[in-house]
């Protein structure tokens, strides 16, 4: 994801409703809060619940009384996020984690796309397949097979604290790994 600066102009046009303006503010900033739910294993619904509530709380405000430092949208629209989840957790029931069942897939999805997520699952495999047996079976458990958190603990003797650790150290290999995967040249992988 390439992160962008904003800038006045580009807020009055997101204020005053220009429909470009909103589709790429959604767009942009929903990846973030995305990325930034997924990662506490919220449930896709309440990610979709705590995106919509922060986007209608930042517009509300930017068509109220406006942001004075366009630069700082990023933040500001991280906090409100930090806010409504908060929120929703003092709420209760209305945060539900990973460990309910999957959505199931979209079945309009076309075909174009089912093919580029085929690709993408063959090269986490291929990555996956270069880590350790330990971060493997942790990374397929948790992201692939979305099993709930406390099976895993118990299947791997270890507390939901340090799953949170193996995690995140399992997560910063893979990353390096893809990171390392898309410097080479292209023809590297095979292909020409």
């Amino acid at each position: 994801m390439e992160f962008i600066s904003f800038d006045s102009g580009y807020l009055e046009r997101l204020a005053a409703g220009d429909s470009a303006v909103e589709s790429h503010f959604n767009k942009y900033f929903g990846e973030l809060i995305f990325i930034k739910l997924r990662s506490r294993q919220y449930s896709s619904s309440t990610i979709d619940d705590i995106r919509q509530e922060t986007f209608l709380r930042v517009f509300q405000a930017l068509r109220r009384e406006g942001i004075r430092q366009p630069e700082r949208i990023g933040a500001f629209v991280n906090s409100v996020c930090n806010n409504v989840v908060l929120e929703f957790g003092r709420a209760g029931s209305r945060i539900t984690y990973m460990d309910e069942t999957p959505d199931a897939p979209d079945e309009g999805m076309d075909s174009e796309r089912a093919m580029i997520d085929r690709e993408r699952r063959a090269q986490v495999r291929t990555l996956l397949a270069k880590m350790s047996a330990k971060n493997q079976r942790l990374l397929t458990a948790v992201f692939i097979d979305e099993r709930p958190p406390n099976e895993v603990c118990d299947e791997m003797g270890i507390d939901r604290n340090y799953l949170r650790v193996l995690l995140f150290r399992a997560r910063g290999q893979l990353k390096d790994a893809v990171r390392k995967a898309a410097s080479r040249p292209f023809a590297a992988n095979g292909s020409s």
